[in-house]
């Protein structure tokens, strides 16, 4: 192989290879034969991870505050709102992370703030923070 098609690998500090850098006329070669498997690899890296319904069944499982559990969420940000999160048809709002700590983490699909319900024994707070914050 010329030198001009060698290929430089990357590594971290413990001689661990991290990425591996192709030479342009090199990756002009294969980039048939490779442009299946990195498409097939972005649309699985672009697929939203699956709401952690689980954990928000088991933060539900173990409720024991003095009020009930109210399913609305509104984005302080854009103003969009659901009196139901889970059983509206929009679905405005995806479920981040659920703890049983209280925590309950949504994302607003309309402009892209993270809203933070924080359950307390007696009382609600509610926290935002914009999109790209």
């Amino acid at each position: 192989m010329s030198d001009s098609l060698q290929l430089l690998y990357v590594m971290d500090a413990d001689r661990q290879v991290q990425a591996v850098q192709i030479p342009w006329e090199l990756w002009r070669r294969i980039e048939p034969l490779a442009r299946p498997a990195l498409d097939s690899l972005m649309a699985k890296a672009s697929e939203e991870p699956a709401e952690p319904l689980a954990a928000f069944a088991e933060f539900l499982h173990y409720w024991d505050f003095s009020y009930a559990y109210s399913p609305a969420v509104r984005c302080p940000h854009c103003g969009a709102a659901t009196q139901n999160w889970r059983e509206d048809q929009a679905h405005p709002f995806r479920l981040a992370n659920a703890n049983l700590g209280g925590l309950l983490v949504f994302h607003c699909r309309g402009c892209g703030a993270t809203i933070r319900q924080k359950h307390f024994r007696d009382h609600v707070a509610v926290e935002h923070t914009p999109p790209n914050a």
